[in-house]
């Protein structure tokens, strides 16, 4: 060989050592990726569980109450839950709701347009986040089952049952709901 042929390959050395990095590690990447893809970890859709509905008793003069309810998405993708209903006659205007505060400390609920179910997560609704907003209609009693529809961007409607329950407690009997989605 030539010795003009050797300076020029020691030349390249340089740049086809430092272009080694990123190839190793991209091709490090798309195995793991394609790994994932092939145990299933990639574009499974959301698959949604809603348990442990409760329903507050409604006390003093006013009707309005708040139902909760525990949603789990065991599925690969996030979801949305974009709305609730209720076609009981006991129950009206049902909404999603969230607790806010104001700058000076003061709480308030307000209607929420939806809220995110992450994949492989849960959203635990609470009286200091999101909840469904709801107006009593006749009078309920402890143990009452009040029937609602909520409603997923992707994984479609589901039929969940909320056990009334005095504000403050925490048993919960029945309600409970898994997939698949129903028709309504």
């Amino acid at each position: 060989m030539s010795k003009d042929f050797r300076s020029a390959a020691r030349g390249l050395r340089g740049p086809l050592l430092a272009a080694l990095a990123p190839v190793t590690a991209c091709a490090v990447a798309l195995g793991g990726l394609t790994a994932w893809v092939g145990a299933g970890g990639a574009g499974r859709p959301a698959r949604i569980e809603v348990a442990a509905g409760r329903v507050f008793l409604p006390y003093g003069d006013t009707q309005d109450t708040s139902a909760y309810f525990r949603i789990t998405n065991r599925g690969g993708s996030a979801d949305r839950l974009t709305g609730v209903t209720s076609d009981s006659p006991a129950a009206d205007q049902a909404m999603l709701g969230r607790h806010r505060t104001t700058g000076g400390r003061a709480a308030y609920m307000s209607g929420t347009g939806s809220a995110e179910v992450p994949a492989h997560g849960t959203l635990a609704m609470s009286s200091l986040g999101v909840d469904v907003m709801l107006r009593a209609r006749g009078r309920w009693q402890v143990g009452d089952t009040v029937p609602f529809t909520l409603h997923f961007r992707d994984g479609g409607s589901v039929r969940a049952e909320a056990v009334v329950v005095r504000p403050g407690t925490e048993s919960v009997r029945g309600g409970n709901r898994t997939g698949p989605p129903s028709d309504s």
